[in-house]
Parts: structure tokens; C-alpha cells; sequence
């Protein structure tokens, strides 16, 4: 049962040994530009409990959320009223603590192929430094990305930044330590130290031009791979002696994969806390054996974790990147139709959400949630096709929180669930299924109603929200 506790005279939620996560509910959002209308999006709000006393990690990948403001995207909050700072405003009204954003080494928006334009790659050290900087001052923990290159990493792009190209394996190791640490320094310097470190994105398939795979194959460089992630690793100690160190991979539904990897990696000397995963339905299957019952594929996530519990008990797992499409079913690439479970709608995509969470709550060793690029509102609203000029991105996710549609009204709000013209004005947008949690000593109220607006205090050294006359952690930490 979730308590709270009182500071000062007000009620606090209460971290102790009942630790809450974060449920995803849904409230609707318009995004700004002008008088432009909203579209809808998922917020964390609290919900799940565990009997481990540690800080519990949600939020998302907001990467190009400098971009869209500098094209003048802004968003609105439910009542139409313009949000000042949407990262405050993530934090203070919808629960939110973690911020991730990616980092490459010499990006000059392109593609792996070094051939296409891809507006997307623009976050250079000091466009994370910024944001980063603001992330903190916000409040909130801040997840650094490291892609060690100039471009995308993924499981089938691994190429060294063009300035590391064709160094030995220790000269690649001694770059890429020396690196990470210059990164770790000027962050700290402008206030901006990373709680969270990822080194590397998506790296089982390989990092740097040293290939490997998550299987014996012949011809793999596990020996030069291994010094990669030795330097990186070695240095964020170093450099963030309090950062969680993240390694990253993208088979989360493989346990033979997982276990191959992970295995390699510590008898290899490589320190880190936290198991990465990326989690993509269409790309890697259903969350349980319920949904796969009847199928002839039976691997699913929530099976994965519990053996990854077996398997690595010391290490914790951070879900860090998840989407789901609302709209236009992907074309290519897809490995599984998973629209039996959850149809490509909004609706469908807030029901992804919520079951993900759900079969989630109760795996122990699972302690962070980050949706990958909530942000997306499409191609910018100022875009001019003929200069590029104002161009955020010119392929649509389709799996952002806010409509990709524009029309000379705006973006349209999403209304999922039960509408009728009898609901107050309030309900129209906060479908049945969302809920404003309060804590209090007699349990939690969830009646669906537009939240007032909220303060940020300082109580004995720590950020705090209150609203309603009640105070709220925003961190997750012990009290």
C-alpha cells in the first residue's frame, strides 16, 4: 500500500521500503505553435510498488526537443495554456524524472551511409551540454547516450567516428576512454553531470568497426570490443563516480542472446549496473506468454527479464527505449504483426503503454521505463519545402505523443475512450482510463480531474512538488 509522510505539515509521498513506480495514464495535450490545437499524450503517473528501496527511473528520450523549439513548436497543457518549459513542466505535473539524449562525436546530419541527409543527427557535445544543463536545473536525473560515432549505432551500423578511423584496438580504446572523459568534464563543468550513462547504444551486434555477435562466430574481435567498453566504463567512474553505468542492446526477448552477451562482458571486466534493453514490438514480439500462447514464436519480454533475474541477480534492467506506432503501420523491417494485441491507433498505442507497465510492476529487477522520442510532433510547423528552412525532420516516427497532422486549425486532439456530450468539459479530454493520483494516509483517490497548478519547493535540501496543499517527490529517492 503507497503511505506518505508529513514535512512541514504537508503530506509527502513516501519512498521507504513500498518503492513506487510510475504507471503510464493518459492525459491530451495540443501542441503550440501559434493558436495550433493540441494531440494527446501519455504522462507517467505513480503506480507500481516493489519491496526494493531504490530510486525507480521514468520518463523518455527527448533529443529533438531543442529543435522543435527552435522552429518554434511549443506545446500547450490540457487546459490550452502555453507551457513555458516542458521539461518543468513533465517533471511537475506528469511525474516524469528521467531525460535521455543522445550524443555523437562529429554529427553533421547524416545517415550511417554518410550519403543521406538526416536532420535528426544534430546532437553535438554542445547542444547536449545545453540541454543536459537544463535537464538538471530542472530538477530532474539526466540519462547521457553515448553513440561513439558520427552517425547512428544500432545492431547494423557500428562505424568509428571518421576522426578514430583505422586506429588499432588500443589506440580505439585510448580514444575512445579519453573521450568519454572530456565529455564527462565539460558537462560537469557547465552543471550538467549525467546520473545515467550509456556506453554506447544498441551495441551487441558491435561498437567502433570491431564486430561482434551475441553467438560464437567466427572472426568476432571480443578482445578489442571488450577494451572499448573497459575505457568507457573505467572512465565514467573515473570522471561521474555516482553515475549508473548502462549497457545497451536490442535482443531483450533473446535470453540465449542476452545471456551470451552479458556473460561475455563481465568475464570480460567490464563494470556496469544496468542492464539496457531497447523494446520495439513490431521489431522484437510480444510482452508475455498469454499474447504468444498460440503462436509459434514463445519468446516474449516479461519471460526475458525473469530470466535475466536468474541469470545476472546483481544487475538491474532499465527498459530505455519503447514506442509504438498510433499511426501508419511500419513497412519495412517489421518481424512481428502485433496489431492483434494492440491495433496501430492511439488508442492502440496507449494500450501498449499501459500493458507494458503493467507486466512490468511486478519484476523486481526492473527499476526504469524511457519511451524513445515523445516529443515528435513531425516536420516542424514553420517548415518552408522549398529552402528546408525550419525542416525538424523530414520522415515521420509516428510513434510521438503528438499529432504529425497538421491542418490550417492545428493539430487535432486525440480523443480515445468513451466521449459522450454529457461528460463535463474536463472528462472530454481525460478519457476514462486517466487518473490523478493523490497520496494521503488513507490510500490514493483517483478521481479524473484537471490538475491545478503546481509549485516547486525546496524541503530540507530537496525538490519537491506541491499542489493541493500536499507535497510530492519528484525524484524517487529515499526520505
Amino acid at each position: 500500500m503507497l503511505f506518505s509522510k508529513q514535512i512541514g505539515g504537508k503530506s509527502t509521498l513516501f519512498f521507504g521500503n513500498m518503492q513506487i513506480f510510475s504507471y503510464l495514464c493518459k492525459l491530451n495535450f495540443t501542441k503550440y505553435t501559434k493558436m495550433k490545437r493540441f494531440y494527446t499524450l501519455f504522462i507517467l503517473a505513480l503506480a507500481w510498488t516493489s519491496a526494493y528501496a531504490q530510486r525507480r527511473y521514468v520518463g523518455g528520450d527527448i533529443s529533438m526537443l531543442p529543435k522543435y523549439e527552435q522552429y518554434s513548436s511549443g506545446y500547450k497543457d490540457v487546459n490550452g495554456t502555453k507551457i513555458d518549459d516542458l521539461i518543468e513542466w513533465l517533471i511537475s505535473d506528469c511525474g516524469w524524472n528521467t531525460f535521455r539524449v543522445r550524443l555523437f562525436v562529429n554529427p553533421k546530419q547524416q545517415a550511417p551511409d554518410y550519403q543521406t541527409t538526416d536532420y535528426a543527427v544534430c546532437q553535438d557535445l554542445p547542444y547536449v551540454t545545453a540541454l543536459g544543463k537544463r535537464i538538471k536545473d530542472a530538477g530532474g536525473y539526466f540519462l547521457l547516450d553515448f553513440h561513439y560515432s558520427d552517425s547512428w549505432v544500432d545492431a547494423g551500423h557500428i562505424q568509428a567516428p571518421a576522426a578514430w578511423k583505422g586506429l588499432s584496438d588500443a589506440l580505439m580504446a585510448d580514444s575512445l576512454g579519453n573521450y568519454t572523459r572530456q565529455v564527462l568534464q565539460t558537462l560537469k563543468d557547465a552543471g550538467a553531470t549525467p546520473d545515467l550513462v550509456q556506453v554506447g547504444n544498441e551495441i551487441m551486434y558491435g561498437l567502433c568497426d570491431m564486430r561482434v555477435h551475441p553467438y560464437a562466430y567466427n572472426g568476432d574481435n571480443w578482445d578489442g570490443y571488450l577494451g572499448l567498453l573497459r575505457a568507457g566504463c573505467n572512465a565514467v567512474r573515473e570522471e561521474c563516480p555516482d553515475a549508473q553505468i548502462i549497457i545497451h542492446t536490442d535482443r531483450p526477448s533473446n535470453t540465449g542472446y542476452n545471456s551470451f552477451y552479458y556473460n561475455k562482458l563481465m568475464n570480460g571486466g567490464v563494470d556496469f549496473d544496468i542492464i539496457g534493453l531497447s523494446y520495439y514490438p513490431f521489431w522484437h514480439g510480444y510482452l508475455n506468454s498469454e499474447q504468444v500462447a498460440s503462436k509459434t514464436d514463445k519468446n516474449n519480454l516479461v519471460n526475458a527479464l525473469n530470466n535475466l533475474k536468474t541469470l545476472f541477480p546483481d544487475k538491474r534492467v532499465h527498459v530505455v527505449e519503447c514506442a509504438y506506432n498510433f499511426q501508419y503501420w511500419p513497412s519495412e523491417g517489421v518481424n512481428y504483426d502485433t496489431r492483434d494485441a494492440w491495433p496501430c491507433s492511439k488508442q492502440g498505442q496507449y494500450n501498449f503503454v499501459r500493458d507494458l507497465v503493467d507486466n512490468l510492476k511486478p519484476l523486481e529487477n526492473v527499476d526504469g521505463i524511457h519511451y524513445w522520442y515523445p516529443e515528435d510532433a513531425g516536420n516542424g510547423d514553420n517548415v518552408n519545402w522549398t529552402t528546408k528552412a525550419g525542416l525538424v525532420e523530414e520522415a515521420w516516427s509516428n510513434r510521438g505523443f503528438w499529432d504529425e497532422n497538421a491542418t490550417k486549425t492545428g493539430h487535432a486532439i486525440n480523443k480515445t475512450g468513451s466521449v459522450t456530450a454529457e461528460m463535463p468539459a474536463a472528462e472530454v479530454c481525460a478519457p476514462y482510463y486517466m487518473r490523478t493520483f493523490y497520496h494521503s494516509q488513507q490510500g490514493i483517490e483517483t478521481t479524473p480531474l484537471v490538475r491545478p497548478a503546481a509549485q516547486k519547493r525546496i524541503v530540507e535540501g530537496r525538490l519537491l512538488i506541491e499542489r493541493d496543499g500536499r507535497l510530492y517527490s519528484v525524484d524517487g529517492s529515499l526520505q
